[in-house]
């Protein structure tokens, strides 16, 4: 120890010259080459490694996140991978301007009929009657159904209110069978993925006491299929684009229009949102790459052996605060 404490202090030259002459010295030396040349080989290895590793563990991710959170977390390709029509990207009808609505609308007196109040009360019960008598109804009747009473609920339907008056919706009616067994394809196909990986264990489990599953027979035998889509935006006469503001909530709320016109006319559907079908059925009815598929309503009277699960709704104290 007292040597090598006394090296430490000789100067430089000297230094090297023990350890030219000590073995255990030039031992040590030869080690720690050996260390820097090693590293300076395998370092770039370990990178690549590495960085193969993290992508493995994010293409996975990616996947799990597709496949669904069984535990019904924050993770919905239920709700947005269906909304995403990958078939849209980067084509040439989604080049040009946007342009917003500029328009010098009059307005005009607005018109309406005051009842009593007595009067009001029981329409409101009236109606309250009509409406909770609707149900979700998967047993559809293949009798024919007039156009006319389809084409005057869908013109109600178009009736709702919109983001700046844009009306984003189109209402596609489908009675063709060919088309309508096709559309029945390429939602069983799909829906039969969603229930074994997409949807996740809890979400199957709670459709069970439904008895629903991914066989769709309904939309071979339902007179007629609505689909109803969504522009995300409007195509103008000089083919700019029209900002169609709050388009799926404009959607949704004539879709509710939709289901009460139908009830009222003694007429079913079930509410249908065929998960991750929308380009499929977009190509397949020929529509452009502006809309997509909200959802698709099977239309009929209901079967004569029609049966529904018998289920409670809220009461009004569970969904009503005053204020």
């Amino acid at each position: 120890m007292k040597q090598e404490a006394d090296e430490r202090n000789w100067p430089a030259a000297d230094r090297s010259i023990s350890i030219a002459t000590n073995p255990s010295a030039r031992k040590t030396g030869v080690n720690t080459v050996v260390v820097i040349l090693a590293m300076a080989i395998f370092t770039p290895v370990l990178v690549l490694l590495l960085c193969l590793v993290l992508g493995y563990m994010a293409v996975r991710s990616r996947r799990t996140k597709t496949a669904g959170d069984p535990r019904g977390g924050q993770s919905r390709p239920w709700v947005d991978e269906d909304l995403q029509d990958d078939s849209e990207a980067k084509t040439k009808d989604e080049e040009g301007e946007w342009q917003g609505k500029h328009e010098d609308i009059p307005h005009v007196p607005y018109l309406s009929e005051r009842h009593p109040e007595e009067e009001m009360l029981s329409r409101a019960q009236r109606f309250y009657t009509l409406m909770n008598q609707r149900r979700t109804m998967r047993f559809i009747s293949p009798e024919p159904v007039p156009r006319e009473v389809i084409d005057n609920v869908i013109h109600t339907a178009g009736t709702a209110p919109s983001g700046a008056h844009t009306e984003p919706w189109t209402f596609v009616v489908v009675s063709d069978p060919d088309v309508k067994h096709r559309i029945r394809l390429i939602v069983e196909e799909e829906e039969e993925i969603n229930y074994r990986q997409r949807m996740g264990d809890k979400w199957v489990k709670d459709l069970a006491n439904l008895r629903t599953n991914w066989i769709k027979e309904y939309l071979d035998v339902a007179p007629y299929l609505i689909l109803i889509f969504k522009q995300t935006y409007g195509i103008l006469p000089d083919n700019k684009k029209r900002v169609h503001y709050y388009n799926e909530i404009s959607v949704s709320i004539a879709c509710g229009i939709l289901l009460a016109a139908l009830q009222n006319v003694g007429l079913v559907t079930v509410t249908s949102t065929p998960l991750n079908c929308g380009p499929k059925l977009r190509l397949l009815l020929k529509r452009p790459v502006n809309e997509k598929l909200l959802m698709l309503l099977p239309v009929g009277y209901p079967a004569k052996d029609a049966t529904v699960p018998d289920l409670k709704r809220k009461p009004l104290h569970d969904i009503l605060v005053h204020i």
